[in-house]
């Protein structure tokens, strides 16, 4: 275990497990054909405050001795977060502009659905598919996703924070380093 651990360099494993299993969820939720189903996005959103919980614990054992202040487990997790949303943004494009270009057609259809059905009337209704058309492109998605991701990321990193920090007796470890 080193002294001075570069925390970038550190939390890229943990960043890459997180999207990696980001990318295969959604990628099951697609062949499924639940990509449009509302529980498996709480579903989605509980596996990855698990994960992070269990990567920023794996940073704190593994790299600074079992110990962490709450400053460095968020800041950990939001490095984590970090290259998960930029693998994220990436499948995403991908999957909108190369995997399956009529998804963007199909997640169009079914937001004037539950328009349909939630009884909006037919003039809101289309004023609200032309603002969708208009920012339901892969690029602009991405962009939005990055936002998205990432202040989801800070805010399950200020929890997460909570529960993982633990802080060391400044006097034995100030006796260690001499």
């Amino acid at each position: 275990m080193e002294k001075n651990v570069n925390i970038w360099k550190a939390n890229l494993t943990n960043g890459l497990i997180l999207g990696l299993i980001g990318v295969v969820y959604t990628l099951l939720m697609y062949f499924l054909d639940l990509s449009f189903n509302k529980v498996q996005g709480y579903v989605f959103f509980i596996i990855l405050i698990v994960t992070l919980f269990y990567l920023v614990k794996s940073y704190r054992d593994n790299y600074l001795h079992g110990y962490i202040d709450y400053g460095k487990a968020v800041g950990s997790g939001v490095i984590i977060f970090l290259y998960y949303t930029i693998i994220s943004a990436i499948f995403t494009y991908l999957l909108y502009k190369v995997i399956d270009t009529g998804l963007m057609a199909k997640s169009l259809a079914y937001s004037e659905e539950v328009m349909l059905k939630k009884g909006f009337s037919q003039e809101i209704i289309d004023a609200g598919m032309k603002f969708q058309k208009k920012i339901m492109k892969p690029e602009i998605m991405v962009l939005i996703g990055l936002f998205g991701n990432m202040l989801m990321g800070t805010i399950m990193s200020l929890i997460v924070g909570i529960f993982l920090k633990k802080e060391g007796n400044p006097l034995i470890e100030s006796q260690e380093v001499k």
